[in-house]
């Protein structure tokens, strides 16, 4: 028997092709393996009293993932000792599906989700309150959340600290969680589109298409040069938008207001460049199964072009003031640092990741051909500070522009969109995975199939899945007073998490 079966993005497989090992080596390949790869997704389907347990494994080397499978009960020794990156996979197992890890060191709920998936209306056992603690005179306790100011989405930040110093951040999320991935089973459907794509409104577009992408595949829908160009274009735009927001945020909260002030406005200008693209500031409801829904004539691709280039160069003059502004470089440098090893140990993805000097991208990993090539040494040397966060920011915005007026100024001919069934029939007893490179990180979509062709199971894994741990060791030995830019250097996403 293979020990995985390899897999491409976007293509379906039939799960008894998935090698299905007994549990001792379903383990033994995992602790061989994931400390050198990005686990994509580890997540259960029920059957009967059993669960099959899947694990996707990003291989570079071939451009696409290595997946194998076992079947447990309702507990098997927990893997997240030996494999940190499985911790809070295996926490959303014992509270999706009460699956016991035993031995896990951190057994809390994630989502708090248990009624919604029909087991009981009781919590699971480690409750919500059940906080890390310090002992000592000296100790006290800053409690931050879950509602805060302004416009802050819901989540719970726990300090323990001496002083100023925090010796330790835990946070508990779930208050943002709607069950989307159960609202997907039985589908695709009407709703099942605009589920996908609000499952974290600031990365509709790439959602999106991966959504969309497993509809295509079921129908082997070929997609058009234009409406590619056009959905890279969206999917460039969402990138640029976020990352011009959160550089403001950043120097903004350092006290430098000219860049907080200039980003503002210029974020503003991007989104209204999306909206005027695609009908909608975030791209909702652009791209469709085959293509997108709307075309640009020439003339306001060039009009679209202008206004890029014009926020280009204000942009980076903003950018300027900032990164030679030794006050902020103060702040920034040395600033909730995560080294590359704990990085890797705690599986950290995308962007967060390449500041701490891995090279995890999926636009090199599954080998997409309109990544730049320079930005492919991009991590090399990062520092893993707050600093490296934002400079990172400043390297991506610059491609991002730049690819973004390319397809600009020369967009294929044809035509934007691709006809295909109103009604699509998926492969039964099926799997596919579909990923995206999406402005935080790796954004996965994973769709299992029943006997029927419909979504037995759609796991979503944002990529702020992987890197809120990083936020909590982000934060460890600094002072209480750098939690804002330490949370702004990674701006995770609380309803991605939670869905």
């Amino acid at each position: 028997m293979n020990e995985f079966l390899f897999c491409t993005n976007h293509t379906f497989f039939a799960r008894q092709a998935v090698p299905l090992h007994d549990f001792p080596v379903f383990r033994s390949l995992l602790l061989r393996e994931v400390p050198n790869h990005e686990v994509a997704a580890f997540f259960a389907v029920p059957e009967q009293d059993e669960f099959f347990l899947y694990a996707a494994l990003l291989n570079p080397e071939k451009h696409g993932l290595d997946v194998c499978s076992t079947k447990v009960g309702k507990s098997y020794p927990a893997l997240t000792p030996e494999l940190p990156a499985l911790s809070w996979f295996e926490r959303e197992l014992f509270e999706q599906y009460r699956i016991e890890p035993i031995g896990h060191p951190r057994l809390k709920p994630l989502r708090f989700q248990s009624a919604l998936n029909g087991t009981d209306n009781q919590r699971p056992e480690a409750g919500a309150a059940q906080y890390f603690t310090m002992q000592g005179t000296s100790v006290h306790e800053v409690a931050v959340g879950p509602v805060h100011a302004g416009v802050i989405e819901l989540g719970h930040f726990r300090f323990q600290c001496m002083g100023e110093d925090v010796y330790s951040l835990e946070i508990e999320l779930g208050y943002q969680h709607r069950g989307i991935e159960k609202m997907l089973e039985h589908g695709p459907d009407k709703k099942s589109a605009f589920l996908a794509e609000t499952a974290a409104g600031d990365s509709s577009i790439a959602a999106s298409l991966c959504y969309h992408r497993i509809l295509e595949a079921a129908q082997d829908i070929r997609i058009p040069a234009r409406a590619q160009a056009l959905r890279q274009a969206a999917l460039e735009l969402e990138r640029i938008a976020n990352h011009i927001g959160d550089s403001g945020a950043l120097s903004g909260d350092v006290a430098f207001l000219p860049t907080a002030s200039y980003c503002g406005r210029i974020r503003g200008d991007f989104l209204n460049i999306t909206a005027e693209l695609s009908g909608n500031r975030f791209g909702r409801n652009y791209i469709a199964t085959g293509g997108v829904r709307y075309d640009v004539s020439d003339d306001t691709a060039g009009k679209l072009l202008a206004k890029v280039n014009a926020g280009e160069k204000e942009l980076m003059n903003a950018l300027d003031l900032m990164f030679d502004e030794p006050s902020v470089l103060d702040r920034f440098e040395n600033t909730g640092t995560v080294s590359e090893e704990t990085a890797r140990q705690i599986g950290m993805t995308g962007m967060a990741a390449r500041a701490s000097g891995l090279k995890r991208d999926l636009r090199i990993s599954l080998g997409s051909p309109e990544f730049p090539e320079h930005l492919r040494q991009c991590a090399s040397g990062r520092t893993g500070d707050v600093l490296a966060r934002a400079a990172i920011r400043r390297d991506e915005l610059e491609d991002s522009l730049a690819i973004v007026k390319k397809i600009l100024s020369a967009l294929p001919e044809g035509k934007c969109s691709e006809n295909h069934a109103d009604s699509v029939v998926l492969p039964a007893d099926s799997m596919i995975f579909s990923l995206e490179e999406a402005w935080r990180g790796m954004l996965v979509h994973a769709a299992v199939t029943d006997s029927n062709g419909k979504f037995l199971r759609y796991k979503i894994i944002d990529p702020s899945f992987h890197n809120w741990g990083g936020l909590e060791m982000a934060l460890r030995d600094q002072q209480i007073s750098d939690f804002p830019i330490c949370n702004k250097s990674f701006n995770l996403s609380y309803c991605g998490h939670d869905l």
